[in-house]
């Protein structure tokens, strides 16, 4: 096997192997090059509305966004974030509206009361100012989160707002059931 004509494979170990899978990627590698090459002379297909060399000046007339009846979901959203019940009051969602104003009063009203206690306590130098203090950061947290829940679901029914009201649920002998009523059309 010294000088033989199959020498060249046994000289190292793996060698053939190599040098197949060389020849192997070079002729892959030929192959898409081909492909790459081909594809520009089969001719690509056109859709009609993709056709640039037809002029057509007649304007294009877009229906107007049917898609929100009242107020847009962020609309909606920054008028609860400035004014909790907002944005409830606008979709149609006056007892929720409302709910969230109640709410916003009683957060707003105790964060001021435990305030002027604590601005008490201070004055009296009481032992339990560190308690009154983290009673004023708890209602203030609670204010904070008001603003965002009320502005957050605004913007959820601004979203479902034309959603079916009639929507229903049933517990049917085999899970539930989904009932949705159907507008009819007229002949």
């Amino acid at each position: 096997m010294h000088g033989g004509i199959a020498a060249w494979t046994t000289e190292r170990v793996g060698g053939s192997v190599r040098a197949g899978w060389r020849a192997g990627a070079r002729a892959g590698g030929i192959a898409i090059a081909m492909a790459l090459g081909l594809l520009p002379a089969f001719p690509r297909a056109r859709l009609s509305a993709q056709d640039t060399t037809r002029v057509d000046t007649t304007p294009i007339v877009v229906p107007a966004d049917t898609m929100y009846l009242g107020v847009r979901p962020m609309g909606a959203f920054w008028r609860s974030f400035l004014l909790p019940g907002w944005g409830q009051a606008v979709t149609g969602r006056h007892m929720t509206g409302a709910a969230f104003v109640t709410w916003e009063g009683v957060t707003a009203m105790m964060t001021l009361k435990a305030q002027q206690e604590a601005n008490y306590f201070k004055k009296i130098h009481s032992g339990n100012l560190d308690l009154k203090r983290q009673e004023v950061q708890d209602w203030l947290v609670l204010w904070i989160f008001n603003h965002l829940f009320s502005g957050m679901e605004a913007y959820v029914s601004a979203h479902l707002q034309d959603f079916p009201p009639d929507l229903k649920l049933q517990a049917m002998p085999n899970g539930i059931g989904v009932t949705v009523p159907l507008p009819r059309i007229p002949r």
